[in-house]
């Protein structure tokens, strides 16, 4: 496209990934227009990521205000996931398997005890398991793990055939994919009208929203003290193919000698095991070390994995915030409504995200399950 001026929709959202593009398939479905604007649509961390939805096995402590959030997105996950099928003819391997966390010695079983306590507290129940128990749900585990705890309703989806979906959705509902990189937000007498990309095209829109992940604090143009505060947390994954009767068949958890790992079964023999956690930037270089580490966990606590062919490392940036929540509603400029900061949760929260959102944008008010996440909690004290 050649530099110019480009129809105005209504909505202009920044990131294609699954947070974007569900915010996208609401608002159409709410009778507005919508232009999605993203370079490479899918290929951050909603093609990285693992696709658990953990609201209990995610549970850390001092983010208890995150719990109800991602309770009530995981209780929206099967009419959603329904309705987006429905939508597009496509599967998105949603499925009801439960997770497994599994102890690797005496020390890691304890520290799952606690963790079983603390969520007990918050009335989220986790089902102590005995070694035998533990084997009775996954007859490939290690032998002789001194047991673990067993999330019921802790699911996964694939969060590869969520984003073609939502992809799918928003152009048959009939949205706009602009592939090109936003330069930066227009900001005219303090509120945001619209955008210009690279190739110097300005967008204007009604309303914008800002879902761009762990890029949404680097877009020119907000005033340096409005920018969302929102980092880059950079993980690594693995795909392997294994014999799909060596799958367990539901998710794994573990923690061995402390180190977090889990192993995530799909259809076809695929086993996705993640996911590293480091504080390096904007740097997506793939690292051995992380990879060496991933494997070795995840064939402590399932001995198959080390007969696994590799298919795939990936690296991607989550968008890690202040307190490890979203940030959820109207930015301290006008007309700019942000939708970032999910960190470890975006594919879970992306039911409760797209229907915030569009329901902010339809109705003018915060939803109550997204008031406690205004990003005015994280904004300095100058622009509050």
């Amino acid at each position: 496209m050649s530099a110019g001026r480009a129809a105005a929709p209504d909505v202009l959202v920044l990131g294609a990934g699954v947070i974007g593009l569900s915010i996208a398939w609401r608002c159409l479905g709410r009778g507005r227009s919508v232009a999605v604007v993203d370079p490479a649509p899918g290929s951050g961390a909603s093609w990285t990521a693992a696709g658990m939805l953990a609201p209990v096995t995610e549970l850390h402590y001092g983010e208890q205000p995150l719990l109800a959030l991602n309770l009530a997105s995981a209780a929206r996950y099967p009419s959603f996931a329904a309705e987006l099928t429905a939508a597009t003819g496509r599967d998105i391997g949603y499925r009801r398997t439960g997770t497994v966390v599994a102890a690797w010695d005496g020390a890691d079983l304890a520290a799952l005890r606690d963790l079983a306590a603390f969520a007990a507290t918050l009335d989220q129940s986790m089902q102590p398991l005995t070694s035998r128990e533990l084997r009775g749900l996954l007859p490939g585990i290690a032998p002789g793990l001194p047991g673990g705890l067993l999330a019921a309703d802790d699911h996964q989806v694939d969060n590869r055939l969520l984003h073609a979906a939502l992809l799918a959705a928003v152009v048959g509902a009939g949205g706009e994919l602009v592939a090109e990189t936003v330069a930066r937000i227009e900001v005219v007498d303090g509120r945001a009208t619209g955008i210009t990309t690279a190739d110097g095209t300005v967008r204007s829109a009604g309303v914008l929203v800002l879902a761009a992940g762990a890029h949404s604090g680097r877009i020119a143009g907000l005033p340096a003290a409005a920018r969302p505060r929102v980092h880059p947390v950079k993980g690594q994954t693995l795909r392997l193919r294994m014999d799909p009767d060596a799958l367990p068949p539901r998710i794994l958890r573990g923690s061995v000698k402390g180190s977090p790992v889990y192993l995530v079964p799909r259809a076809g023999g695929e086993l996705v095991i993640g996911a590293s956690t480091e504080e390096a930037g904007f740097d997506c270089t793939a690292r051995a070390g992380a990879v060496y580490e991933l494997l070795r966990d995840a064939q402590s606590l399932l001995p198959a994995v080390s007969e696994a062919e590799l298919v795939e490392v990936s690296t991607a940036l989550r968008p890690g915030s202040p307190d490890n929540a979203p940030l959820l509603g109207p930015s301290w400029v006008d007309g700019l409504i942000l939708a970032t900061g999910h960190y470890r949760n975006g594919i879970l929260l992306t039911p409760i995200t797209g229907d915030g959102i569009a329901d902010l944008i339809t109705d003018g008010r915060v939803p109550a399950a997204l008031a406690p996440f205004a990003p005015h909690r994280t904004a300095p004290q100058e622009v509050r």
